[in-house]
């Protein structure tokens, strides 16, 4: 199995920084794309930013200039650099990776648990 473990949320005040961070583990030949989405109460799930293996970004536009997303492959690891956060920021997000775990095998996608970002004064 995979597991991917996310840790960094909380709760910030607006103006504020904090970063997410989401480890991939379990029997992994290879991870593909990574990204973060986040679900406010009350809406769908939203794409907030997605990386792919060779480092392509793609970000909502609402986070464009705010948020930066990074990897590092050889920890399977990605990161979620969030600036100048607002309320309308509050959601939980959760991170998702799409992984090949044997050599030609199927590419599945994989959930986090989610982790609550809450911005408030």
């Amino acid at each position: 199995q995979v597991q991917l473990v996310e840790s960094g949320g909380g709760l910030v005040q607006p103006g504020g920084s904090l970063r997410l961070s989401c480890a991939a583990s379990g029997r992994i030949y290879v991870v593909n794309g990574m990204g973060w989405y986040r679900q406010a109460p009350g809406k769908g799930r939203e794409l907030v930013a997605s990386i792919g293996s060779g480092g392509s970004t793609n970000y909502a536009d609402s986070v464009k200039g705010r948020f930066t997303i990074s990897r590092d492959n050889a920890k399977n690891t990605v990161y979620l650099q969030m600036n100048s956060l607002n309320v309308e920021d509050t959601a939980v997000y959760y991170c998702n990776a799409d992984v090949r775990r044997i050599s030609y095998g199927p590419i599945a996608a994989y959930w986090g648990q989610g982790t609550q970002v809450t911005v408030s004064s």
